[in-house]
């Protein structure tokens, strides 16, 4: 399978430019390097490949490509442009753990017909695997959930051969819920009442024990006096 390909240059510490993303590559017996990615073509990439999904790496003046992914990311939150990117270099030979993006397709019929609310349980599986075995994301489709009762299961999930699941199997991914009737909506809309009695009883308890704490302290002057009596 062909891999999406990542540009990068070479980054110095002071240095500053428009239209780039610093980036920083670390991995397992990898030194540090600090690099620059292009922030259209960057956009373009994750885009298409999301956090799971193998990259080749080439660093201008590099002969040979690198194995990554993209571990960690930062967004600027007025602007929500990338401002920093983390890309791990992986050995294709050590297993990763990582999460696997769920992609929920289809209707669900206890939806569509009972005018139930699809639940998403979770959004991300957690894996364990050898790189190459990596997939960008899993479908999940809902149109199984017929009634209020059907449950998807992890174990249901049609997970890749040489990829291992850190979760139980039992985990509930996806479950429609009934519509709530007329009295649990009406009981929604209603704004709780403070009952002012038990807020004017809780001031008035706290003035007896502010009073009785205070008229039980002693000044250090009044102490003295008592000492040399």
């Amino acid at each position: 399978m062909t891999k999406e390909v990542l540009k990068a240059e070479k980054r110095e510490k002071k240095e500053k430019r428009e239209g780039s993303i610093p980036a920083i590559l670390y991995g397992k017996g990898v030194e540090n390097q600090m690099l620059w990615l292009n922030e259209k073509e960057f956009g373009k990439v994750f885009a298409e490949t999301g956090e799971s999904t193998l990259l080749d790496l080439e660093i201008a003046g590099e002969k040979n490509k690198r194995a990554v992914l993209i571990h960690d990311f930062q967004r600027h939150p007025l602007t929500e442009k990338y401002i920093h990117v983390d890309l791990f270099q992986v050995d294709m030979k050590e297993k990763i753990e990582t999460e696997i993006e769920l992609v929920f397709t289809g209707v669900a019929p206890a939806v569509k017909e009972l005018g139930g609310t699809l639940v998403e349980n979770i959004d991300k599986l957690p894996v364990r695997c050898l790189p190459g075995d990596l997939v960008s994301s899993i479908e999940v489709n809902v149109s199984a959930l017929k009634t209020f009762e059907d449950h998807i299961y992890v174990k249901d999930l049609n997970i890749p051969e040489g990829m291992e699941v850190l979760v139980e199997d039992d985990l509930v991914v996806a479950l429609v819920t009934p519509p709530r009737t007329a009295a649990e909506m009406e009981a929604l809309n209603e704004e709780p009442e403070a009952d002012i009695s038990q807020v004017e009883g809780m001031e008035e308890e706290a003035e007896k024990e502010e009073s009785s704490e205070t008229g039980g302290e002693k000044s250090s002057g009044e102490e003295k006096q008592e000492e040399s009596k």
